[in-house]
C-alpha cells in the first residue's frame, strides 16, 4: 500500500487549499478512505471518510460544511477540498486506507501527510 499526498501549504485564514492523495498497490475502488490529521504532540484526529463508491461523505464536526471529500476511482485519487480555512486547521493531513477495525488511533496503512499551515 502506497499513498502519497499534495497540495498543503501556507494559507490565510479564510482562505482554501485542496489535497489530494494518490493511491497505489491496492485496489482503491473497494475500500473507504479517510482524512487524518495531527498537530506534534497531540493525538490523531479523524477529520473525514468517503465510502467505497463516493457516494457516502462522514465529516467530524469541527470541519462539517467547510470541508469537503470526494474520490476518483479510475485515477486512484482522493481528495479534501478545504474551504474558510481557520488557524485551528493547522496540522499535517494524512490520508488513510479504511479498513475492518481501523478507527481511532489504528490506521496502520496511511500516507506521511502533507502539511497545512493557516497564519496570516
Amino acid at each position: 500500500v502506497q499513498l502519497v499526498e499534495s497540495g498543503g501549504g501556507l494559507v490565510q485564514p479564510g482562505g482554501s487549499l485542496r489535497l489530494s492523495c494518490v493511491a497505489s498497490g491496492f485496489p482503491f475502488s473497494g475500500y473507504s478512505m479517510h482524512w487524518l490529521r495531527q498537530v506534534p504532540g497531540k493525538e490523531l484526529e479523524w477529520v473525514s471518510k468517503i465510502n467505497s463508491a463516493g457516494t457516502n461523505t462522514y465529516y467530524a464536526d469541527s470541519v462539517k460544511g467547510r470541508f469537503t471529500i470526494s474520490r476518483d476511482n479510475a485515477k486512484n485519487t482522493l481528495y479534501l477540498q478545504m474551504n474558510s480555512l481557520k488557524t485551528e486547521d493547522t496540522a499535517m493531513y494524512i490520508c488513510a486506507k479504511g479498513g475492518s477495525g481501523y478507527g481511532g488511533q489504528f490506521y496502520p496503512e496511511k500516507g506521511q501527510g502533507t502539511q497545512v499551515t493557516v497564519s496570516s
